[in-house]
């Protein structure tokens, strides 16, 4: 016999659990190219209710008051795409991180009139105000980071991963675009502003490494493009003055609107960038989708053919005769049916045939999405590592990471795996010995 009729409906069940997955992660990714447009505006909002806040209601009070109507229709979209996607008839089983992130990231959305209604009245500072527009841009981040960790193709989900770290990146840029707006606007620059910028140029450098990791070649080309362009160089311009402001001395409080306006360029350009990556992205789930579903088709076509031939007595062709198959344990190498080997005729028109490719794929797949993922859970454990040295350590990110980058290098190890020692040790019962350690390595 060459199979039953429930091997082949789950056969079938497998290609069509396949299917399912690809197009949960569709949904995903579309929700994550809605995330990157909302964000991007509150990263312009944010921006301008700094200057707003920091002038004292005389600069950007037009501009803000446009920019949140743009936010507005970005998060309503936002919102739309986390109701139809999560909410109405959608398998959510295998999401249960992925809509906590989402319900806490909606929990920040809900409490954005209340920000604004204090900024409107002064009520915040502007260092109040950036902290709560850049948490939840993180929440947003997180939803992102995990949409990639539940992604079930590994072509989708390194796509994925570049765009977290790209989306990641253009915050940290962002951030110093508000940071330097600050100081331009109080018409002064003081050591402790200085040094935040420099850990954020630090933190955009990290996480643009990460991405061009993972990112396509007409990205990476797009990506050096951007670096060699106009508004880069004159970022590089600003941030040499700002240097120069480090003793406090005072400077006009207009530069503010020339910081913001090149600022924005830079930002513009990296957003039309994170558009285009987000295009490709929903376009290869759309893909997968389509040739899933071809896949489908071509086994019911495959399965018919099967049933209009006459069956064999020979049942050679099953995973009870598959050297290929784990079987006795030192029986490896004795002589054994080659399935690939014999009889190629009636192997290519077989039911086992069918089932191995499939096996194959499925394998191939998780293989290449283990690679992919392993990148994710390698910057999971660097960030914790990081937050464990900036917390016993006293020290702030970028200087976490640059002492966890000169550990790896002084003992010859990557910095992903320095970190996990960090981590498995403060985790462990030695978490005492291992902080006295921790603080000889800042020596």
């Amino acid at each position: 016999m060459g199979y039953s009729e429930a091997t082949k409906r789950f056969l079938l069940a497998a290609k069509h659990a396949e299917i399912n997955a690809l197009k949960r992660l569709l949904a995903n990714c579309q929700v994550v190219n809605s995330i990157s447009v909302f964000i991007h505006q509150l990263q312009k909002e944010r921006g301008t209710s700094n200057i707003f806040l920091a002038s004292r209601c005389e600069r950007f009070t037009k501009q803000r008051t446009e920019q949140i109507l743009q936010s507005v229709l970005a998060e309503d979209f936002l919102r739309s795409q986390f109701k139809t996607q999560y909410l109405i008839g959608h398998d959510t089983a295998d999401n249960m991180r992925l809509l906590n992130s989402i319900s806490i990231a909606l929990q920040g959305m809900d409490n954005l009139p209340v920000l604004r209604h204090k900024i409107d009245s002064l009520a915040i500072s502007p260092l109040n105000s950036s902290q709560a527009y850049c948490r939840l841009v993180a929440g947003l981040l997180n939803v992102v980071f995990e949409a990639a960790d539940v992604a079930s193709d590994p072509a989708i989900t390194r796509i994925l991963v570049a765009m977290f770290n790209f989306m990641q990146g253009k915050e940290y840029t962002g951030q110093e675009r508000a940071w330097g707006a600050i100081g331009f606007a109080e018409t002064h620059f003081n050591q402790e502003l200085c040094e935040r910028l420099e850990q954020l140029q630090v933190a955009q450098r990290n996480c643009f490494q990460i991405f061009l990791e993972f990112a396509s070649q007409s990205d990476k080309q797009l990506w050096l493009e951007l670096e060699t362009s106009t508004p880069m160089k004159s970022i590089e311009q600003m941030r040499n003055m700002i240097r120069k402001l480090v003793d406090g001395s005072p400077i006009s409080a207009e530069i503010s609107e020339v910081w913001y306006e090149v600022a924005t360029q830079r930002i513009n350009q990296m957003h039309v960038m994170e558009e285009s990556i987000a295009e490709t992205l929903v376009n290869l789930a759309n893909k997968r989708v389509k040739q899933a579903s071809a896949e489908l088709c071509h086994h019911n076509k495959r399965l018919k053919m099967f049933a209009n031939l006459t069956e064999s007595d020979d049942s050679s062709f099953s995973m009870l005769f598959d050297s290929a198959m784990p079987g006795l344990r030192g029986a490896e190498n004795l002589s054994e049916l080659d399935l690939d080997a014999s009889n190629k005729l009636n192997v290519s028109h077989s039911f086992y045939d069918l089932l191995r490719d499939q096996s194959k794929h499925i394998k191939k797949m998780a293989d290449e999405l283990n690679d992919v993922k392993r990148a994710l859970t390698e910057q999971k454990t660097i960030d914790r590592a990081r937050l464990l040295m900036m917390e016993q350590l006293k020290l702030s990110e970028a200087e976490a990471y640059r002492l966890l980058q000169k550990r790896a290098m002084d003992n010859n190890i990557r910095i992903a795996e320095m970190a996990d020692l960090i981590v498995k040790a403060t985790s462990s019962n030695q978490s005492a010995i291992y902080k006295a350690k921790l603080q000889q390595m800042s020596m």
